[in-house]
């Protein structure tokens, strides 16, 4: 490990930053590095603007995927280095807001029921009965299910904040059919890794990332599915079936109901229960040409 990159980590870790976050950050400043061949240390405000065009323009990332990475390099800057930071200088992206794609019910069905191996299926049941992101379903721990409460406990997710999500039967005997099938019980994660000492590490979120993928492809969705695709999934449905807005925010662990209104905008039931204006108009029944 560099000098730099530990005085980096050690920052990170003093502030009680996710280690979803650290790991980004560390690997966004490394990239930086590399992409100069240079310690990060001696690259200023020019570099900084010549990698982000390249970003956008060489590597086509989002602007919120760009914005991420001056989010780390300004970190690195100002709180490893103690250096200043001009947003002037280095402006970060105006974000684009777009729309999560939204699977029917029944596009659901066919995905979880495409997943192999069994392993794969029981994690996309998971993600959706649950609305977990993966990097909280990954490191699930066996204590966390309540079977007698049906609920199962997420500790130090998004925000370090804890919460408890629903735990629907149907879930929770797939996680049982998933416990008779480990040969090696584990004693701490409820989804270990198959490497290496079984249950001494979690999977990673990559695992449950690659196993949505394949599921997509081998049940020939035309949409453009990932594990995130089906926490959206999990609250559009819900917000169709009935469940209020206060409810789902909970669930996802959402800190501002503003994150958790978007999905007023993806319900199939409140958009078909609105009427276009067109359908109120009295118009002849034959357009002019066909006169």
């Amino acid at each position: 490990m560099t000098r730099l990159r530990k005085m980096m980590l050690e920052e990170l870790q003093r502030r009680n930053y996710a280690e979803t976050t650290i790991d980004s950050y560390i690997r966004a400043v490394e990239d930086f590095s590399r992409y100069f061949h240079c310690s990060p240390d001696r690259l200023g405000p020019q570099h900084i603007r010549e990698y982000q065009a390249a970003l956008f323009q060489k590597r086509k990332f989002s602007p919120n995927t760009v914005a991420q990475h001056l989010a780390a390099l300004r970190f690195f800057y100002v709180k490893t280095l103690r250096k200043a930071w001009s947003i002037t200088e280095t402006p970060y992206p105006k974000k684009a807001v777009h729309l999560p794609t939204i699977l029917s019910q029944e596009e659901v069905a066919r995905l979880i029921d495409a997943a192999r191996p069994p392993l794969h299926r029981t994690l996309l049941m998971a993600l959706y009965a649950t609305g977990l992101r993966r990097a909280e379903l990954a490191r699930l721990k066996v204590s966390d299910i309540d079977s007698q409460r049906m609920v199962i406990h997420v500790q130090g997710g998004k925000g370090r904040k804890d919460r408890d999500v629903l735990l629907s039967p149907k879930l929770l005997e797939e996680l049982r059919q998933h416990w008779h099938r480990l040969r090696r019980k584990p004693s701490v994660w409820l989804f270990p890794t198959r490497h290496g000492h079984a249950s001494d590490r979690p999977i990673t979120p990559k695992v449950i990332y690659h196993a949505c993928k394949r599921a997509a492809r081998r049940a020939a969705l035309s949409k453009d599915v990932h594990p995130h695709t089906l926490r959206h999934c999990f609250a559009t449905h819900l917000l169709e079936a009935g469940a209020d807005l206060r409810t789902i925010q909970t669930l996802l662990g959402h800190s501002d109901l503003e994150e958790t209104t978007v999905y007023l905008h993806l319900s199939q039931r409140r958009l078909n229960a609105t009427a276009s204006p067109l359908d109120s108009l009295k118009l002849n029944g034959e357009s002019p040409q066909d006169r």
